[in-house]
């Protein structure tokens, strides 16, 4: 069967990559196994030289004629020199790749986890230029729809999981909603079509790659009515913090924030979502990351701040980032002596003015809410508030399992993103690689947090104190007991969507923890 979204396969959204042919048993001249030339002598010689400057950054592009092969070079050098797991990456002849993102492919671990999943789910380019809008401003073309595969093969299952304010998604002509269900795109069944030629166009039609592409689609929405409508893709800016509001419990307010892209505009977001629930006097927070991949570390620490306050976070470490065996002491790309990332209680000038005193709740606790897009970054959150002896109560899915960073890097017009490091946290802590787990999940991991396994909610709001993770949230909160455990939909089955999971085909933001350099 074919399956569509194939989450960050080459930044595909199929689930086949190329590959180059790994026989090193011919030798050009000029490579020699387990040699390796500084990865500077190659470095911007690009097959097709950019021209001109940056749009984004005004700085005039370094680029140079050269070829595939500098490329590969290049490639292969700065592998060697910041890969986190270099030493298990066999050494194959550049030569013999006639694309370097062929060759990009092979320049990883194939260790597995305990489980027996890859070590490193997370090796993927994206192009510089689309890169820089998407991080600085968290825009890139699209509806406004963030859909969830629940089933990616035959039968499929598609549904949305939020919308985006001002978007085409929610536009009189549309007007989708959480839950609605995806039945047909530019006329191929969503649902049961295993054609090759269906996967294209559903991932044409789903993911459109640029602004002003229009495509049809047959919805079903909650309530059963089926629906024909149109879109025209967009720029679209996803709000990171979608939704604040307080609860009123007996024993008194309680807050809500759902944290949705930890990109640039999420610092002054989380500062006034922080602002709002402290005015309100919240005694608890429960934060909503189960759409959450990740992003900038920098924005992760000033959260776990702004949740616990000074009292358990001063002089403390949030994460500290451990590098190759090449590199014990000293970042390698900044080229600083590697200190931990502390509890940031100021703003660090990502979309604030930086040095302003960030608002506190002063919580010994956190409700998170997760699911199996709470990666990287949103994950570096419960770890470090863990590590300082703040309890996190996790209610909803296994996470996604990243503790592992990387800064991004472009050659010749693209972005790489290659592990570079591992973060701990002040215990020392960072082995959740096959992601946590609530205490009553029926597949447990080996990373357990206190809480409740619940699948995801469809059929209500996000924010919805009925939405059965926030139900149980709140109810775990009053009791301390859990409804009966859920665990992920099953492959290939239809779940209903009152108890279903699935994954985002998303863009590589999703699933980061991004150094500043």
């Amino acid at each position: 069967m074919r399956t569509i979204i194939g989450l960050i396969c080459c930044v595909s959204l199929l689930s086949a990559c190329g590959g180059g042919d790994g026989n090193t048993s011919v030798t050009p001249a000029g490579w020699t196994s387990g040699v390796f030339l500084p990865a500077s002598n190659f470095v911007a010689e690009c097959a097709v030289p950019r021209q001109g400057t940056d749009p984004i950054t005004g700085a005039t592009y370094p680029d140079v004629q050269g070829s595939t092969l500098d490329e590969n070079n290049w490639l292969r050098s700065w592998t060697n020199d910041l890969y986190l797991w270099f030493d298990q990456v066999v050494d194959q002849n550049p030569a013999l790749f006639s694309t370097t993102a062929d060759y990009f492919q092979v320049l990883k671990t194939t260790a597995t986890t305990a489980s027996g999943a890859p070590v490193d789910k997370f090796h993927f380019t994206y192009p510089t230029s689309t890169w820089e809008s998407l991080s600085g401003s968290g825009t890139q073309a699209g509806y406004g729809a963030q859909w969830v595969v629940i089933a990616a093969a035959p039968p499929r299952q598609i549904v949305v999981a939020y919308t985006e304010p001002g978007s085409p998604a929610v536009a009189a002509s549309a007007n989708l909603a959480r839950g609605a269900e995806v039945l047909m795109v530019d006329g191929v069944d969503a649902i049961n079509d295993d054609s090759q030629t269906a996967v294209d166009t559903l991932n044409a039609g789903l993911f459109p790659a640029n602004s002003g592409e229009t495509h049809s689609f047959q919805v079903r929405d909650l309530n059963g009515t089926v629906r024909n409508i149109t879109m025209v893709s967009a720029d679209v800016t996803s709000a990171s913090v979608a939704g604040v509001s307080t609860i009123s419990t007996p024993t008194g307010p309680v807050g809500y924030v759902l944290f949705n892209d930890q990109t640039a505009p999420a610092e002054a977001q989380m500062v006034n979502a922080i602002t709002v629930l402290q005015s309100a006097g919240v005694k608890d927070l429960f934060l909503d990351l189960r759409y959450n991949g990740g992003g900038y570390l920098t924005i992760a620490s000033e959260t776990a701040y702004m949740i616990a306050g000074p009292g358990p976070t001063a002089g403390m470490t949030f994460e500290l980032t451990q590098f190759n065996s090449k590199h014990p002491t000293t970042d390698p790309v900044t080229g600083a002596p590697i200190t931990p990332v502390g509890f940031y209680s100021n703003t660090q000038g990502l979309s604030l003015a930086p040095g302003q005193q960030l608002p506190t709740l002063g919580l010994t606790r956190v409700f998170v809410l997760t699911g199996p897009n709470t990666c990287s970054a949103s994950e570096s959150i419960m770890n470090g508030l863990r590590g300082v002896g703040v309890t996190v109560i996790q209610v909803g899915s296994t996470t996604c399992g990243k503790p592992y960073g990387f800064y991004p890097q472009d050659n010749c017009g693209t972005t790489y993103f290659s592990i570079e490091f591992r973060g701990v946290n002040a215990v020392n802590f960072g082995d959740y690689t096959d992601g946590f787990s609530p205490s009553n999940s029926l597949s447990p991991t080996s990373a357990i947090v206190p809480g409740c396994s619940v699948a995801d909610d469809f059929t209500h709001a996000l924010g919805d104190p009925a939405e059965a993770r926030l139900a149980a949230a709140l109810g775990y909160r009053n009791t301390g007991a859990c409804p009966l455990p859920t665990g992920l939909a099953l492959a290939h089955v239809h779940r209903a969507l009152s108890a279903a999971d699935g994954m985002l085909p998303a863009s590589p933001m999703r699933q980061l923890r991004i150094l500043r350099r």
